[in-house]
């Protein structure tokens, strides 16, 4: 019989990550090749537009892994949409990212944001989860930058 808990556990959590891990590895010859070199790590990608004063008019986080660009954030202040700065902010990452030797980017966006805009710059979508949260629809986009 097992006791099941359910409370936040900071060493066990490490403990199944470090399991998942291990486990992954040895099932996949390609994470198997990754592991213990830079390309397991995920490296930050950042980048941001500034107006004249200085001020954040728009940005973009996310980060590279192995071949891929991983868009999480990306935002435009609203006096600077419409103007193509979402599309040079992404296109810089892509570019950034190429650089570092990725060949995909995949990002998720919500119905009321932008998938729109995303299928615009080339992008996919590769799945649709509605009601996530309830009464939206998430999406996921990916696309080849090669």
């Amino acid at each position: 019989m097992f006791r099941i808990e359910a409370e936040i556990d900071k060493a066990r959590q490490d403990l199944l990550r470090t399991r998942l891990l291990d486990a992954n590895t040895a099932a996949s010859p390609v994470l198997a090749a990754l592991r213990g070199t830079p390309a397991e790590r995920e490296v930050p990608l950042h980048v941001w537009a500034l107006d004249p004063a200085g001020a954040l008019a728009g940005g973009l986080v996310g980060h590279t892994w192995t071949a891929w660009l991983h868009v999480t954030y990306l935002w435009v202040d609203a006096p600077h949409r419409g103007t193509g700065l979402g599309s040079h902010l992404l296109a810089r990452a892509e570019h950034l990212a190429t650089d570092r030797g990725c060949t995909a980017a995949r990002l998720e966006t919500w119905d009321f944001q932008a998938p729109a805009f995303y299928r615009r710059q080339g992008y996919d979508v590769v799945c649709e989860i509605p009601d996530y949260p309830p009464g939206i629809t998430e999406y996921t986009l990916v696309k080849r930058l090669t």
